[in-house]
Order: C-alpha cells, then sequence, then structure tokens
C-alpha cells in the first residue's frame, strides 16, 4: 500500500505544471540607470522594478550603472556583469561617450563587445538608444545615433530608440529649456517625475524582453 502511494504522489507532481522561475535582468548603464542625484527609491531600477512588479511580473533587476561610465567602463564590466542567474540585460550607454565628444567608431565597437558578450553568454538584450544634439557638426551626430539601432538589429537584439522619448514629447518635442519641469538642476539627470515618465515609456519594451527570455526557457 505504501509503494502505492508513493507512486501515486509522484505521479501527481510529475502532472503539476512547473513553477515560473524568477527572470533576473541587469541594467548595464551610467548614472541615469544608478540613479544619480535622487533618494534610491526613485532612481530608474527601483521605479522599472515596482512598475514590473504592479503588472505581475516575476522578475528580479540587478542596478549596473556606474555614474561617470562610459561604453568603454561597460565593455569592461560587462564579462562580470553577466553571472550565470543573468538571463537578460537592459544596456543603456553613451551619453558620457557624447558628453566627452568620444569618436562614434569608438563607442560603437565597445556596444558592440558589450553585445557579443551578452550573444555568448546567451542573455537576451534589450539596446535602449540616445539621440545626440548637433554639438559636435552632423556628421558625428549621424554616426552617434545610428550605432544603436544598427547594433541592435546586428545582434538580433531589442530597440528602444530614445532614453529621453518620454520627456522631449511631454514637453512638445522642444528645446532643452522645455525639458526642464522634467530635470535636475544640472539639466543632465531626470528628476522623480521625468524618471517616472521614462519608465512608463520604457517599461513596455522590458516587457518585450520579459517575454523573449520566457520564451526562450520554454
Amino acid at each position: 500500500m505504501r509503494g502505492g502511494l508513493c507512486n501515486l504522489a509522484l505521479l501527481l507532481a510529475l502532472a503539476l505544471p512547473a513553477a515560473a522561475e524568477e527572470v533576473v535582468i541587469a541594467a548595464l548603464g551610467d548614472s541615469l540607470t544608478q540613479g544619480y542625484g535622487l533618494p534610491e527609491r526613485d532612481g530608474f531600477v527601483p521605479r522599472m522594478q515596482a512598475w514590473l512588479d504592479a503588472r505581475g511580473h516575476d522578475v528580479r533587476l540587478i542596478n549596473a550603472g556606474v555614474s561617470g561610465d562610459t561604453t568603454a567602463g561597460g565593455a569592461a564590466r560587462a564579462g562580470w556583469t553577466l553571472t550565470p542567474e543573468v538571463d537578460g540585460m537592459i544596456v543603456a550607454l553613451g551619453g558620457n561617450d557624447f558628453l566627452r565628444g568620444i569618436d562614434p567608431a569608438t563607442s560603437r565597437a565597445n556596444l558592440d563587445a558589450i553585445l557579443g558578450a551578452a550573444d555568448e553568454a546567451g542573455v537576451e538584450t534589450l539596446v535602449v538608444g540616445l539621440v545626440a544634439s548637433p554639438n559636435y557638426g552632423p556628421d558625428w551626430k549621424a554616426a552617434f545615433d545610428a550605432m544603436y539601432p544598427d547594433l541592435a538589429r546586428a545582434h538580433g537584439d531589442l530597440l528602444h530608440p530614445r532614453w529621453f522619448g518620454a520627456l522631449i514629447e511631454a514637453a512638445g518635442g522642444g528645446s532643452p529649456q522645455d525639458l526642464r519641469p522634467y530635470m535636475q538642476p544640472d539639466g543632465i539627470h531626470p528628476n522623480a517625475e521625468g524618471v517616472a515618465l521614462i519608465v512608463e515609456d520604457i517599461g513596455p519594451s522590458v516587457e518585450r524582453l520579459i517575454d523573449r527570455i520566457e520564451a526562450d526557457g520554454a
């Protein structure tokens, strides 16, 4: 009788669907990802975590943002960011490259290395782009703006084209002065209201990333 009960329990266990595993996503970025100048709860990663939690996603975000980081810094630490537990990665780098006037060809090569490391690790990736102002001329701007969609396409990754897209839209597409209600006094980093708009805008792209990860694990 005892053996029969054990066999029945085993059959029931095998018939039950496997519990879904938590999805782990690393957000590799700079101060915009890290949450510079804000209370921790108002930074991009905690706000995105709350946004995803509210939608019922079993996801854990890792804040891999380092203030002041360039694409070179991101490339240097991509390997140890992609630990075995990481299922997906959000790559949001390039702002400091722009501020320093780094050759877009160099930035492109660094981003390519980051996405290549994710490919080798079997990690799904969302690339978040930036659109440069014309400070360094039209050719520089064109090369910088193009590297995000070009690389996302080349690696088969998801793309969210503009980190600040929601703020520009909220400001009516106007000048940087129009963005002031959503920015900290430095004019570079979003304030809490700005981060909330960015999360609402990027959130659906992160959900697409989650869908890809779960499809791969099915």
